[in-house]
């Protein structure tokens, strides 16, 4: 595999004045979100443009990829790096934080670009797309010379940005290795552009020698559209069983019902509800987080409100790179702080207590 190349979608909406053109955003509005473009990605697919109001200021999905002059603020405890993804890449396109399993960060693209990632600083235009065919290679000597590897992830950017030739290649070079039993792929693209769901990118999925899971990020209930369903359809008729990936956001899924009905919308497309992520401390971010009360609470209620089948797991990445930690209340007890100054203290896989959020 010499080189991995990514198709770019033509119609996408990526700047703010093809956003104004819409209706999307106001055209005085420009000047400031011109500075927001110039600072983090914008790209809005067809088909998710479709989903948004634009009579509705306060639209959930708008407020997942339109950009917004709040992203100039940015919170002293946010972080270019707010999970430590570089503190655990031993090379470039390999995070290896857990012993039996890497992330494999093909590509630096994305179909839409969510106003509240936490790459944010390191996917879209500006950046290395793709990984070179040189690193690529050594990634993939990396993952074989590492026998404790079990699961490789594909992240980045988004791993369904890849033709299905290159995605193919690929998954074929990894199903090769005898110690990787489970290829996870991690995506956006049911939802953000179903139509690329096709044929023969879910035939470059299906590979011997390892079983494929797909994770699909969605955090409203109107993102899993009909299309978006059929897409997911198209990958769990071929075999390659599928979970939830979600992001607590404010003015999104920051209430019972709108949280209850994304997980039920998964569960009624056959996604087994996976992870509800606590917002990572990204830069401009602050006005899409909640609180960690705010999001136990909300467990709280999903617990009493829907089926066991629709409960996820509510975690906090935390921020250092030390890994995700469940959130609820026998992982989760208030620092001895003054009240003005509440922290938390959050308990990582080892066993290690981190103050959150934490203090530089």
């Amino acid at each position: 595999m010499s080189k991995i190349v990514s198709i770019p979608n033509a119609t996408t909406l990526r700047q703010p004045a093809e956003l104004a053109a819409r209706g999307l955003v106001a055209a005085d509005q420009l000047p400031t979100l011109d500075a927001v473009a110039q600072r983090y990605a914008v790209a809005v697919t067809e088909a998710v443009a479709a989903l948004i109001d634009p009579t509705d200021p306060d639209d959930p999905i708008a407020r997942q990829y339109i950009p917004s002059a709040a992203e100039l603020v940015r919170d002293p405890v946010e972080r270019a790096d707010p999970i430590g993804d570089a503190a655990h890449a031993p090379l470039d396109g390999i995070v290896h934080r857990h012993t039996d399993r890497v992330l494999f960060k093909l590509v630096n693209v994305c179909a839409v670009y969510c106003r509240f990632c936490f790459r944010r600083e390191t996917v879209g235009p500006g950046k290395a797309a793709t990984l070179s065919g040189e690193a690529y290679r050594a990634a993939l000597d990396y993952i074989r010379a590492h026998p404790e590897i079990w699961e490789v992830i594909l992240t980045g950017g988004d791993p369904l940005m890849l033709s299905p030739r290159r995605l193919g290649e690929a998954m074929s070079d990894l199903a090769a290795i005898d110690h990787v039993k489970i290829i996870r792929i991690h995506s956006r693209v049911p939802v953000a552009e179903p139509s690329r769901i096709s044929r023969e990118l879910v035939g470059a999925l299906q590979v011997s020698g390892a079983t494929v899971w797909m994770a699909l990020h969605a955090n409203h209930p109107r993102e899993l559209s009909a299309a978006a369903r059929a897409a997911c359809a198209r990958i769990i008729d071929a075999g390659i069983p599928m979970v939830s990936q979600s992001v607590l956001l404010r003015g999104v899924n920051d209430d019972g019902p709108t949280l209850a009905a994304l997980m039920r919308g998964f569960v009624e497309c056959r996604i087994k509800p996976y992870y509800l992520h606590h917002g990572d401390l990204a830069p401009g971010t602050a006005h899409l987080r909640t609180t960690l009360a705010e999001g136990q609470a909300l467990m709280r209620q999903l617990r009493g409100r829907v089926s066991g089948l629709c409960q996820p797991d509510y975690v906090l990445d935390i921020p250092g790179g030390y890994g995700k930690a469940p959130v609820g209340p026998n992982y989760l007890t208030p620092a001895d702080e003054p009240a003005a100054d509440l922290r938390y203290r959050v308990t990582d896989y080892c066993g290690d207590a981190h103050l959150y959020p934490p203090t530089s």
